[in-house]
């Protein structure tokens, strides 16, 4: 039985962080469908939900306004839920009336604002964003070109971090993780859709809206999905780009990691027919993607403990040592990150550790309930 335990566990760690991906990539290249891309006229509503960003918004506006296809935005919502700050007043000197603040006096958290907000709009496609993102040029039309195909229902933009040259081993390892999100979504959008969208900038049909649970801590997720269970595709386009600056502190990261796994637990209680083969048009990236990665951190567990009752061959005292060199290395690494030095290839065993501990902890808020809708400063922003 440990035997079985520890081969099994192993597969499934291996599996979820480089089968899958690899997988995934060969099936793209295999019997990829790639999008038919030309320019596409449509009315274009912008949708935001912010909460005290009144000195953000003004940039964010008019980075949006400057770039690219600006003529085509039919309006700018921007839904203030219980902001005690001013974004109208903040506003008024952007000097546009398409932009439009909608006050909520009373905070009811993003998912319940989207919904109100997209009930409002009037254009062809929404384009979803965060107020804290820098504007690319040329992100508009690169969204609106794949709508040009008619099997396309949302598309997501890419976020991309401005990492400084002194940058703590945090902030790196949130780019290179980022940056293997980004390979992977590429693929998956290549083979056929992507179970997810970027929340800071990513846009679909407003026809195929379907409002969702107020209580939705993954809005990002949630509307592309219920997109594709309508058979359209979600796909990735890495030339619509945002820009931001990646958290410096772990901790930081961590909150907001932490929320983020337990949104997908969440969604499976929201959405049961996500975990239907025969009812989730693309349950294989779903599972494989989003929620085996909470699993994980049981894998490891099982793997360790399966291990030591295997120590009678010389090859299991050997995978043994292995793991208590990898979990030595990430202690070491997580010691020298508390007193602020730069991880270099120690921060790699310490940042996966550290990722599936938090995947256990959203797991159980999951479990527990605790996934009450907020705004909290947590990470590079305001989290909903």
């Amino acid at each position: 039985m440990a035997f079985l335990l520890f081969w099994l566990s192993l597969a499934g760690i291996v599996y979820t962080y480089a089968g899958y991906p690899a997988l995934v990539a060969w099936l793209g290249r295999v019997w990829g469908r790639p999008v038919d891309k030309t320019p596409y006229r449509a009315s274009v509503s912008v949708v935001l939900a912010a909460h005290n960003e009144a000195g953000r918004l003004p940039a964010k506006v008019r980075s949006l306004l400057q770039a690219a296809g600006a003529e085509h935005v039919l309006e700018i919502l921007i839904g203030s839920d219980g902001s005690t700050d001013d974004p109208a007043a903040a506003l008024a000197g952007v000097g546009d009336p398409r932009v439009q603040v909608v006050n909520f006096p009373e905070p009811r958290g993003k998912p319940a604002v989207l919904n109100d907000l997209l009930a409002q709009a009037r254009g062809d496609i929404v384009v979803m964003m965060d107020a804290r993102q820098e504007v690319d040029a040329g992100a508009l039309l690169a969204l609106l070109a794949n709508f040009a195909d008619p099997r396309v229902g949302v598309v997501s933009g890419e976020l991309v971090f401005r990492t400084p040259e002194d940058a703590t081993a945090t902030a790196r390892g949130m780019d290179a993780y980022w940056r293997y999100e980004k390979f992977l979504r590429r693929r998956e959008a290549l083979f056929r859709s992507v179970p997810g969208a970027t929340g800071a900038i990513y846009a679909f049909r407003r026809s195929l809206f379907l409002p969702i649970p107020p209580e939705t801590l993954l809005d990002d997720v949630a509307i592309p999905m219920t997109i594709v269970g309508q058979g359209y595709r979600c796909v990735f386009e890495p030339e619509a780009v945002v820009y931001d600056r990646p958290s410096t502190h772990l901790a930081q990261e961590s909150a907001r990691k932490r929320r983020t796994l337990a949104g997908c637990a969440q969604l499976v209680r929201l959405m049961p027919w996500l975990i239907l083969p025969w009812r989730n048009p693309i349950w294989f990236e779903f599972v494989s993607h989003k929620l085996l990665r909470l699993v994980v951190p049981l894998f490891m567990v099982i793997a360790l403990v399966s291990n030591l009752f295997l120590l009678t061959s010389c090859f299991y005292v050997v995978t043994a040592a292995g793991q208590a060199l990898f979990y030595s290395l990430a202690g070491w690494g997580a010691l020298r990150s508390r007193f602020g030095h730069r991880g270099g290839v120690l921060a790699m065993p310490y940042l996966f550790v550290s990722l599936n501990v938090t995947a256990a902890l959203g797991l159980w808020d999951a479990v527990r309930g605790r996934t009450r809708v907020r705004w909290a400063r947590a990470g590079t922003g305001a989290e909903k």
